[in-house]
């Protein structure tokens, strides 16, 4: 199949529009897409014609490109081109639409802080079992000679490491970007 595939960067002109269709979810938004160039002569850098091109986003992607994006933040799109001519109550309509394959913030632009999606349901995780051996020998009748206050001791120190583990795991969340 051949398709144009092509890849704009510009702004979100429009507020995402989001939408349950029964073949699912799609979020649609115009992108205004400038052109620059330097002008030599007046030594200064001058905008050129906007082009509008309206992005359809489908199923996850446009779950996602719903809750983060909004007007004016600068995009990058990429995705099948669709040129459609048609003429609609005696007037001749163009409309250049984009079906997005991949939608991203502009990160020359500014910043940008990733959250991912919810993933799918998953069995709990089992806990793993400790594969390490008791050492046998000289040092065990030491630590049978200590008691139960060193096995509190050691039961104490485990639980801390694990605390320690779990909050080094746990992501904050990330500040808003504006």
């Amino acid at each position: 199949m051949n398709d144009t595939t092509i890849t704009v960067v510009g702004r979100v002109a429009t507020t995402p529009v989001f939408r349950e269709l029964s073949t699912g979810p799609v979020t649609r938004f115009r992108i205004a897409v400038t052109p620059r160039h330097f002008d030599r002569t007046r030594s200064e850098w001058v905008d050129g014609h906007t082009n509008f091109f309206t992005v359809w986003a489908r199923r996850t992607l446009g779950v996602n490109v719903q809750s983060s994006l909004s007007v004016g933040e600068q995009v990058i799109v990429q995705g099948r081109l669709k040129v459609k001519d048609e003429e609609r109550g005696g007037q001749h309509w163009l409309s250049v639409d984009i079906d997005a394959h991949a939608i991203g913030h502009d990160l020359t632009r500014g910043t940008s802080a990733f959250r991912r999606g919810r993933p799918p349901a998953q069995a709990p995780l089992e806990r793993e079992p400790a594969w390490e051996s008791p050492v046998e020998g000289p040092g065990e009748e030491a630590d049978a000679a200590n008691g139960p206050a060193a096995d509190a001791a050691t039961d104490e120190t485990a639980e801390a490491e694990a605390t320690s583990e779990a909050s080094r795991g746990a992501r904050p969340e990330p500040a808003a970007v504006g």
